[in-house]
């Protein structure tokens, strides 16, 4: 089992390579939720993510002819470029597979980081079979991005930073995938202050970990399906269930559109970019996933901001939707001079703003003497959006909400 010890080597291994990231007290946070928040902004990590810090320690513990033969893993993004960027700056080949239709960007700062990058596969596991086969083919070390202590390791110095900087700390909050980070956090956490609390958060599309404890074994998922791809794994690793079982007093899970509105929170609150995985311990934290008490020191582990642009666009936009901020309705109105500005009439009462509108007299759900409107509307809240939407109705328009 790991423990303090390998955690405490480790921090001296990754000193170099990783930063000492940012614990901020948010304001916004504890007035929302009553409990004393302060963010701990792995967003700020080199490679934008906490990976950084395990792929660091396993690429220093390699022997000098491990080193020589090179290092190989699989990974969608973050621990792809942690490996990267480890095994460069120790001198040390690397060759990363990732799925075929991994992010651009992803791919592309792979690279940058010094890997030679062969894409295979739909998905995670199937790139992961790939990078097996070049393991045995090129003798080289793989580099699991969970599933290792020396990795978990590497990933716990970031609770020796939390009690350095918040040795007050009662609760810590980390997201889950395969589980090599919380197992080190929780490690760092409980050896150095037993009474502090450690709560795992995963997406409910891919809960893995949750489902396991409940079982009181490892269950593997016949796939997932969630925002935060960066804990989208099937199953929890083997070394870190043992480590969640012994350190971690509770996994819950909180649904994308949670997730959503924690990331839309950050980026307008706190100017916080985050990704999903990133953002789930905060979303647990505001729609009250766990117990807490008034005043109670917790910090959220915001993992990573990696995120692809065209993933943030529809984040933002559902986080925008579950807030009462976005509104898109579809009504029917008559087909004639006028039927427009009269429905315009209740849209200046309310004082509500138009992004985009679109005409349709060729649907075939409507008469033909009418015509299909869909609108895109921005709004000031959910109590706007009930009281606009009831006085639509009263004037007799029958409205379709669609987002």
């Amino acid at each position: 089992m790991l423990d303090l010890t390998a955690v405490l080597e480790a921090l001296d291994r990754v000193r170099e390579t990783s930063r000492h990231t940012p614990l901020e007290y948010s304001h916004t946070y504890s007035s929302m939720t009553g409990a004393d928040v302060h963010l701990k902004l792995e967003t700020f990590q080199r490679t934008g993510s906490f990976k950084i810090r395990g792929a660091t320690n396993r690429v220093a513990t390699l022997s000098d002819a491990e080193k020589d033969a090179g290092v190989v893993t699989a990974s969608a993004g973050n621990h792809a470029q942690g490996v990267a960027l480890a095994a460069t700056r120790s001198g040390v080949d690397s060759t990363i597979v990732m799925p075929e239709h991994a992010p651009i960007s992803k791919v592309k700062a792979t690279r940058n980081y010094g890997a030679e990058v062969v894409l295979a596969g739909t998905d995670y596991n199937e790139a992961a079979q790939r990078a097996h086969e070049l393991e045995r083919e090129e003798d080289r070390t793989y580099v699991h991005a969970f599933d290792d202590e020396f990795v978990m390791a590497g990933q716990g110095t970031i609770g020796l930073e939390i009690l350095e900087d918040c040795p007050d700390v009662d609760t810590v909050v980390v997201p889950i995938g395969g589980g090599g980070l919380i197992s080190g956090v929780a490690t760092a956490i409980k050896e150095r202050k037993p009474d502090a609390r450690v709560i795992g958060v995963q997406a409910d599309g891919a809960s893995s970990a949750a489902k396991s404890l409940e079982k009181g074994e490892r269950i593997a998922l016949d796939g997932v399906d969630t925002i935060a791809d960066g804990i989208a794994t099937r199953s929890v690793g083997e070394k870190p269930f043992r480590h969640i079982q012994e350190y971690v007093d509770e996994v819950v899970t909180v649904s994308d559109p949670e997730i959503a509105v924690a990331t839309v929170y950050l980026l307008e609150r706190s100017k916080t970019l985050v990704e999903g995985a990133g953002a789930v311990p905060l979303a647990a934290l505001l729609f009250e996933k766990f117990d807490y008490d008034e005043g109670e020191t917790i910090v959220p582990v915001l993992s990573g901001g990696n995120i692809d642009l065209n993933t943030l666009t529809n984040v933002i936009v559902r986080g925008l939707v579950e807030t009462g901020r976005y509104l898109k309705i579809r009504t029917v109105l008559k087909d004639q001079p006028g039927s427009l500005e009269q429905l315009l009439e209740i849209f200046t009462e309310y004082q509500v703003n138009i992004y985009a509108i679109h005409h349709d007299r060729t649907s075939r759900e409507v008469e033909m003497s009418d015509t299909e409107v869909e609108i895109e509307l921005e709004m000031r809240g959910p109590d706007h959006v009930d009281a606009f939407l009831e006085a639509l109705r009263e004037e007799g328009y029958p409205v379709d909400t669609l987002a």
